[in-house]
């Protein structure tokens, strides 16, 4: 069995002079002098942010080559946003440009795993608004593996708020893992399970519990919802 021991990142290479550069990069209208700013203040703190992302919570599925590609694919989307960044609205830039690159990775990382949900556009990214959407006619089974989906992308990108503390989400997202993987794993009991998602992340069985024990209750209530009405609203 792989263990895997997950420690917390320190964010200490985003620090103020970070926040306060991206304030001065934004309001310098000179592109040589906004070149320097970036280079120089802002770059390094972009460049360990998607790093520790993409490799706390696994974001190694990809379209592009290798995890650097992605690295840099996430750095360029973070520098196509720096200009919405505004302090007066109480957000911190580590948060906020964090939040950004969670979510951007979340929605391109599902996509991956199915190759048949669509990159949503980045007025979805950047919002909160309600996740819905119909489920296609078909049979039992289909419509079941429908849901699945839309279950698996809704719990995935709103993983920080349904589990705030890292390691749950760590943990929740291991047992998100297997409905996503779901057609190729050839798991069929409970103790086998427990050993899968520990090589995933090393936790113990009554806080997989725990989390399991919440993510199905999240399933329940929504399921229900759509046997009922025919369509999935995760916001209802």
């Amino acid at each position: 069995m792989i263990e895997v021991k997950v420690k917390k990142k320190s964010n200490q290479y985003f620090t103020q002079d970070t926040e306060d550069a991206i304030v001065l990069y934004n309001n310098t209208t000179d592109y040589d002098e906004k070149d320097r700013i970036y280079r120089t203040r802002i770059h390094y703190a972009f460049f360990k942010l998607t790093e520790n992302i993409i490799h706390t919570f696994k974001f190694y599925y990809t379209e592009v080559d290798n995890i650097s590609d992605l690295q840099h694919e996430v750095i360029t989307f973070l520098l196509s946003k720096i200009h919405l960044f505004n302090p007066e609205k109480g957000a911190k830039a580590y948060s906020y440009f964090g939040t950004i690159a969670k979510r951007y990775l979340i929605i391109t990382n599902t996509k991956n795993y199915k190759k048949r949900v669509d990159k949503a556009p980045i007025e979805e990214i950047e919002s909160n608004e309600n996740f819905s959407y119909s489920i296609e006619e078909g049979s039992a089974q289909d419509k079941l593996s429908n849901f699945l989906d839309e279950y698996v992308l809704y719990c995935t990108k709103n993983i920080f708020t349904l589990f705030p503390k890292e390691n749950d989400a760590q943990i929740a997202d291991a047992i998100l893992e297997l409905f996503r993987k779901r057609e190729s794993i050839d798991i069929f009991n409970k103790k086998a399970l427990y050993i899968y998602i520990r090589e995933i992340i090393d936790a113990k069985t009554p806080k997989i519990t725990k989390i399991a024990d919440k993510l199905y209750t999240i399933f329940k209530q929504h399921y229900f919802f759509y046997l009922e009405n025919g369509y999935t609203d995760f916001h209802h």
